[in-house]
């Protein structure tokens, strides 16, 4: 099976269709950034880009990705991960970590689509990616500045 993985076409050989997209990722391309957690696609952790549009690869079978575009964490760049990752640093959004990886590609993808969301369009794309360190204010507050940012041209925080 073919796909573009962080804009590298990769070949998946002998994989099974229905093996979720998170285990091809992890186990088959060495990608351990995406992270497993609950399994049934509740959480938020395992969230990738295909085509551009955040997926929970752990619910996610790969046949469903080929000859798409699949993006991980390891594989985001542009001015809008660069203005979540800068953000993210500034408001120190991290504790744990664990679920990073899952927020930062939502966040990704809701600037990419909506440059200036509002308090709501962060809550509605946000709330699926739990938390256990309980962050969330931090993570909108980076949202907002990051959208900022990408507005002005200037670092905000």
């Amino acid at each position: 099976m073919k796909l573009i993985l962080n804009g590298q076409e990769r070949v998946l050989d002998e994989v099974a269709p229905d093996m979720p997209l998170l285990w091809a990722i992890r186990d088959l391309a060495g990608l351990t950034g995406t992270k497993f957690g609950c399994g049934m696609a509740f959480c938020g952790v395992c969230t990738v880009h295909v085509d551009g549009k955040p997926v929970r690869s752990c619910s996610y079978p790969v046949s469903a990705v080929a000859g798409r575009k699949v993006t991980t964490i390891e594989g985001v760049s542009g001015p809008v991960a660069r203005a979540i990752q800068g953000a993210w640093t500034r408001n120190s959004v991290p504790q744990c970590g664990y679920c990073q990886s899952g927020q930062i590609m939502s966040a990704i993808a809701l600037l990419a689509e909506n440059a200036r969301p509002s308090r709501e369009d962060i809550e509605t794309a946000m709330s699926g990616n739990l938390c256990r360190c309980g962050t969330y204010k931090r993570i909108k507050a980076a949202i907002v500045e990051a959208s900022l940012d990408l507005a002005t041209g200037v670092k905000h925080g």
